[in-house]
C-alpha cells in the first residue's frame, strides 16, 4: 500500500528541519492572511446587514454567536483529528494515518446528520431557549434556519481544511477560502444592493459559498494520493482509532461551545441597555477581529507544526517555534492597537450608516465599547501562541479551561458586577471585554510555564539518551 506522496514527504522534512522562523512564517502566513481576509469579509457582511437596518445587524451579531456555539462540534472534531494525524505524520506512520483520515471524515458525517435532524425543525424554540430577544428572533429566524443548513456542510469542510492544514497546504487553503469568500461576497452584494433582499438571502449566499468548497473537497478527496487519500474501506470504528481522536476533540468542542454560549449570555446581559448595544458589541468584536484574526491564522498553522515535531521527538524545536510565535503575535497585537486607535471613529461611523439614516447613538456605542476592548490585543496574542503550544502537545483540557475561564470567570461575573454596582451604562461592556482579554493573557502565561518545564525535562532526557548512546573515542 502507498505511503506518503512526494509532496507530503517534502513538507514533512521541511517541517522537521527548516529554520523555525522560516517554517513558522511559510506555514502560517497564508493561513493568517486568509483569517484576516475572512474577517474583512465578516465586516463587509455586517455592513450589508447594517444597510438593511440597525436591527438587522444586531440580529446577525446575536445569532452569529449561537451558530458559533453549534459549529464547535465540528471544530472540536477537526482539531482532535488534526492533532492525531499530525503526530502520526511526524512519526511517519502512514498506515495509522490512512485510518485516522477516513475515520475523521466519517465522524464528521455523523455529527452533520445529527445537527440537521435536531435543529432545522426546531429553530425558533431553540432560539427562545437561549433567551434571544424576541425582536431579533422575528428579524432573524429565517436567516438562522439557513445558517443551520450551512453549518451541516461546514462541519465536513472544517475537517477537510484541518487535514489539508496538517499536511502544510496553506496556499491551497488560502485559494479555496478566497473562492468561498468571493462567491459569498458577490452573492451577498447582489442580494442586498441589487434586489434589496433581507437577511435570509445573506444566509443563502453563505450556503452557496460553503457548497462550492464542499464540492471541491469531494473532488480532491477522490483524486488524492498516498496516506491522505480517503477510502471508505479505511474507515475504522475501533477504539484504538476513534478514542484518541474523541478524547482530544471533546474538550475542544466543549470549550468552543461554552465560550460561544458565554458570549450569548453576554449578549443577553448587554440587551439590558437596548438591542443596539448587542449590535455595537458584535461590531466591536468584528473590529477587534481585524487584529486577532492574524493571531488565529498563526495558531491554526503552528499547532500542527508543533504536533509534527513532537511526534518526531523534536521537543526543543517545539519550544523554538513557540517563542518565535509568541514574539510574532505580540508584535501583531501592538500594531493592531496603533492602527485601530486611529481608525476607530471612522470604522464606527461606517457601521452606523444604514440605507435609511445615520445612527449617531449606534456609532458612539461602538466607539465607547471598542476603545476599551482593543487594550487586550497584545495579551490575546500571548493567549493565542500558548493555545498553539497546548494544542500541539494534545493538552486540549488545558485549552478548555483557559477559554471557559475567559468568559465565565473573567467576563460574565465582571459584567454582572459592573451592571449591579456602577452606573457606567453600555461602556461597561467594553470594560468587561478589556478585563477578560487581559486576564486571559495572564492566565495563559501561567498555563505555559509548567508545560515549558515539562518539555525542557523531555529535552534533557532525550539529550542524555543520545549522549549515553554515543560511543567513546
Amino acid at each position: 500500500m502507498a505511503g506518503f506522496s512526494k509532496s507530503d514527504e517534502r513538507f514533512r522534512e521541511y517541517a522537521l528541519n527548516a529554520p523555525p522562523m522560516g517554517a513558522l512564517l511559510s506555514t502560517c502566513g497564508p493561513l493568517a492572511l486568509y483569517q484576516a481576509l475572512n474577517q474583512i469579509f465578516k465586516i463587509l457582511d455586517a455592513l450589508m446587514a447594517a444597510h438593511i437596518s440597525s436591527n438587522a445587524v444586531s440580529a446577525v451579531s446575536c445569532l452569529s454567536q449561537i451558530t458559533l456555539m453549534i459549529t464547535a462540534l465540528g471544530s472540536g472534531l477537526a482539531v482532535g483529528g488534526c492533532i492525531k494525524i499530525s503526530e502520526a505524520y511526524g512519526r511517519g506512520d502512514h498506515e495509522l494515518m490512512r485510518k485516522q483520515v477516513a475515520s475523521v471524515y466519517a465522524m464528521a458525517g455523523v455529527v452533520s446528520a445529527l445537527v440537521a435532524a435536531t435543529l432545522i425543525p426546531f429553530a425558533e424554540p431553540f432560539l427562545r431557549l437561549l433567551q434571544t430577544p424576541e425582536e431579533l428572533i422575528e428579524t432573524g429566524a429565517g436567516y438562522f434556519r439557513i445558517e443551520i443548513l450551512t453549518l451541516v456542510i461546514t462541519f465536513f469542510n472544517t475537517v477537510y481544511i484541518a487535514i489539508e492544514r496538517s499536511r502544510g497546504r496553506a496556499k491551497r487553503i488560502l485559494a479555496l477560502n478566497l473562492m468561498v469568500i468571493g462567491v459569498k461576497l458577490g452573492l451577498s452584494a447582489f442580494f442586498v444592493y441589487g434586489v434589496q433582499g433581507g437577511l435570509p438571502l445573506i444566509a443563502a449566499a453563505s450556503l452557496a459559498g460553503q457548497a462550492v468548497l464542499f464540492a471541491c473537497a469531494l473532488f480532491s478527496m477522490g483524486r488524492d494520493q498516498g496516506a491522505f487519500r480517503f477510502s471508505p474501506k479505511n474507515i475504522s470504528w475501533r477504539r484504538e482509532i476513534t478514542l484518541p481522536i474523541l478524547n482530544l476533540s471533546y474538550p475542544v468542542a466543549a470549550e468552543k461551545m461554552l465560550f460561544a454560549a458565554g458570549k450569548v449570555i453576554v449578549n443577553s446581559m448587554s440587551g439590558v441597555y437596548d438591542a443596539l448595544t448587542v449590535g455595537a458589541l458584535g461590531i466591536s468584536n468584528n473590529i477587534g477581529g481585524l487584529t486577532t484574526s492574524w493571531h488565529m491564522g498563526f495558531q491554526d498553522g503552528a499547532a500542527p507544526l508543533i504536533s509534527q515535531n513532537r511526534g518526531a521527538g523534536r521537543y526543543r524545536r517545539t519550544l523554538q517555534i513557540y517563542f518565535r510565535l509568541l514574539a510574532v503575535d505580540v508584535a501583531i497585537g501592538a500594531a493592531g492597537i496603533l492602527i485601530v486607535s486611529n481608525a476607530l471613529p471612522w470604522l464606527a461611523e461606517v457601521f452606523a450608516q444604514s440605507k435609511s439614516n445615520f445612527d449617531a447613538g449606534f456609532r458612539d456605542q461602538i466607539v465607547a465599547i471598542h476603545r476599551w476592548e482593543m487594550l487586550g490585543y497584545m495579551t490575546l496574542g500571548i493567549n493565542s501562541a500558548t493555545l498553539a503550544l497546548l494544542l500541539g502537545y494534545g493538552k486540549t483540557k488545558w485549552t478548555m479551561l483557559l477559554n471557559v475561564s475567559r468568559v465565565f470567570v473573567f467576563r460574565v461575573p465582571v459584567l454582572w458586577c459592573l451592571q449591579r454596582f456602577t452606573d457606567m451604562g453600555p461602556e461597561a461592556v467594553g470594560v468587561t471585554m478589556m478585563v477578560s482579554n487581559v486576564c486571559t493573557g495572564l492566565a495563559a502565561i501561567g498555563a505555559a510555564i509548567p508545560l515549558i518545564r515539562q518539555i525542557l525535562r523531555l529535552c534533557r532526557e532525550e539529550e542524555a539518551g543520545q549522549s549515553a548512546g554515543t560511543p567513546e573515542g
